[in-house]
């Protein structure tokens, strides 16, 4: 009997244990990905490429078609350009959702105004890999469906 309970307290220390290092996991990479906000949202482009490995990957209509790798420059380059056209670029995150050890989902509206006064805003998904503290992966879904007259 007393091997019983040592095996069960054992195993559910074990449990317990997982658990909390899953949950200590969710809140580093939540707070990763609210600090890559706010990098975006204050146009600090090289330090929000600094959140990614040296060449991570990106599923983005922008970049087209399947999986593009893309170094921390290019990422610079991308988003400065972005904000020429769009000096109020700007993202609001809606909701983060933590996905097991290395994931978080993040569901955000992106909005700007162009030179011109035309405007936009944007509903869009990420998904967020992680590991060792940086983004290896950054897989972008909206809809790029432009309206045809």
């Amino acid at each position: 009997m007393k091997k019983i309970i040592v095996v069960l307290i054992t195993i559910i220390s074990l449990i317990s244990c997982n658990n909390k290092n899953t949950q200590n996991m969710d809140s580093k990479n939540t707070e990763l990905v609210k600090q890559y906000f706010d990098h975006f949202n204050n146009h600090d482009w090289k330090k929000m490429s600094e959140m990614y490995i040296p060449t991570a990957e990106f599923k983005d209509p922008s970049l087209g078609n399947g999986i593009v790798k893309q170094t921390r420059a290019e990422i610079v380059k991308k988003y400065s350009e972005l904000n020429q056209i769009f000096p109020d670029l700007s993202d609001k995150v809606i909701q983060v959702y933590p996905s097991g050890e290395n994931h978080v989902i993040v569901e955000f509206v992106s909005s700007g105004t162009a030179a011109d006064d035309s405007t936009f805003e944007l509903p869009i998904c990420t998904i967020f890999t992680i590991e060792n503290g940086l983004i290896t992966k950054d897989f972008t879904y909206y809809d790029n469906f432009e309206e045809q007259e």
